[in-house]
């Protein structure tokens, strides 16, 4: 299956705070709130929803293609990339400015608080599907990027007739309630987390159940709980935590979750079974730091996945 993977594409200067958020957030001043947290240390990851979701999808074997505006500072990035299977053609620097960053401090219960500067990415309405026509993909994965170019992708694929996967998560409190509608209803599938998923619902008016019949699949992350996924057709399946081995860093392992779950379903696997993947693909990433930090055979990652699930031992997961 060929997919084309739209969205940031980003350095993540990630840090560590020794205690937790909560102890220093008072609810009565929310409306002054001022806080600084000395970190204990701070790495520079390569990052991004576009890139992190191609890696994963890379290393279980697809080839997957970003679709993104880049800085002048990612030639490295992109040499990493083509490195471990990721196509970058449609990569598009923009001169004179520097690749977007993420800032996120992560406390000692893996509470997050985050900043994001755009850079490159308020280019991306430049690129159009359109351009694509000649190598037409089977699936494009739209996810957060500037607003513009998200609404831009949509309309696109809707006229294009392109199959697209919805994930709008971090950029859902930049679009309207009607960017969302559209969005979701032409789309084949949804993915969010479960406050995502709210949020939706209020600012779109649409219910649970109206958005399911609109889809082919939705999928509902739900950090220690696990994921759900609903199908279009009625049926829904509760995806348990794969547990790790070890902590690293949770950043990127939604979009881990992303790759595992699209190369179950490119080969033609059930939902329950795509959500398994996408789960265990998640564990792997926060066993390591970075959103790219992860590395294992198919092999090695079918080892695994039969070993949670003795079940399935001798199946043909290559169809």
């Amino acid at each position: 299956m060929k997919f084309v993977v739209s969205g940031s594409v980003a350095y993540d200067y990630l840090m560590s705070f020794p205690g937790y958020f909560r102890e220093h957030i008072l609810p009565e001043k929310l409306e002054s709130i001022s806080l600084s947290f000395l970190v204990d240390s701070m790495v520079r990851q390569r990052g991004g929803n576009a890139p992190n979701i191609a890696y994963t999808l890379a290393l279980l074997g697809q080839k997957p293609l970003i679709f993104a505006t880049v800085g002048e500072d990612f030639e490295e990035y992109r040499q990493w990339l083509e490195r471990n299977g990721v196509d970058t053609t449609w990569a598009k620097v923009i001169p004179g400015v520097y690749t977007a960053s993420f800032f996120c401090n992560t406390d000692r219960s893996n509470a997050q608080i985050a900043s994001f500067y755009t850079g490159a990415m308020a280019y991306a309405a430049e690129l159009s599907v359109y351009k694509l026509k000649d190598n037409p993909p089977d699936l494009v994965v739209i996810s957060p990027n500037d607003p513009d170019a998200m609404r831009k992708y949509v309309k696109e694929c809707q006229e294009l007739g392109y199959p697209y996967l919805y994930d709008p998560s971090q950029q859902i409190v930049r679009l309207t309630g009607d960017d969302l509608r559209v969005g979701i209803e032409g789309a084949l599938a949804l993915f969010v987390n479960d406050y995502e998923f709210a949020l939706i619902q209020k600012m779109t008016g649409m219910t649970q159940e109206y958005i399911i019949g609109k889809v082919d699949f939705l999928v509902i992350t739900r950090g220690k709980d696990g994921a759900v996924v609903y199908s279009g057709e009625g049926g829904e399946y509760n995806i348990p935590v794969i547990p790790p081995e070890k902590i690293g860093d949770p950043t990127g392992v939604g979009d881990a979750f992303r790759g595992g779950f699209l190369t179950a379903y490119a080969n033609g696997m059930d939902l329950e079974t795509c959500g398994r993947f996408g789960a265990l693909a998640a564990t792997y990433c926060l066993e390591q730091d970075g959103p790219q930090g992860h590395v294992y055979t198919v092999d090695e990652f079918l080892a695994r996945y039969e070993d949670q699930f003795p079940e399935t031992a001798n199946r043909d997961f290559s169809n």
